[in-house]
C-alpha cells in the first residue's frame, strides 16, 4: 500500500500533467474558436462582448421596455414606495421586523 508522502507526489505529478494537457487544448480551441469567427464573420457584439455593432442592430425587430408597475406600499417616514416586485425593500423588512403588517403600509387604489 503506497504512504502518504508516495500519494500526495503522484497527486503533484498528476497535477503537472493535467494542465499542460489543458495547455495544448486550449491552443486548439483558442485556434478553432477564431476559424468559427471569421467563417461566420461574428463580432464581439454577436457575443456578447461589446455595444451592438449594426450587424445585430438590423436583427432586433423592436426593443423591449418594461411596463411601469404601480406602487402598492408606501413607507409614511421616507414616502418611498415599492410595487412587491423584486426584492422586499430595507424600509419594509425592518417594519415587519418591528412587528407591523403589510397591510399598514398598502397605498389606498384609486
Amino acid at each position: 500500500m503506497p504512504t502518504y508522502v508516495e500519494i500526495m507526489a503522484q497527486i503533484e505529478a498528476l497535477q503537472k500533467q493535467a494542465e499542460a494537457i489543458r495547455e495544448a487544448e486550449i491552443t486548439s480551441v483558442i485556434a478553432e474558436i477564431r476559424q468559427k469567427i471569421r467563417d461566420y464573420e461574428l463580432t464581439a457584439a454577436d457575443l456578447g462582448f461589446g455595444a451592438i455593432g449594426p450587424a445585430k442592430e438590423e436583427r432586433i425587430k423592436q426593443p423591449t421596455t418594461r411596463a411601469s408597475v404601480k406602487p402598492k406600499y408606501r413607507d409614511p417616514v421616507s414616502g418611498k414606495t415599492w410595487p412587491c416586485r423584486g426584492m422586499m425593500p430595507k424600509w419594509m423588512k425592518a417594519a415587519l421586523e418591528a412587528g407591523h403588517t403589510r397591510e399598514e403600509f398598502l397605498i389606498p387604489e384609486t
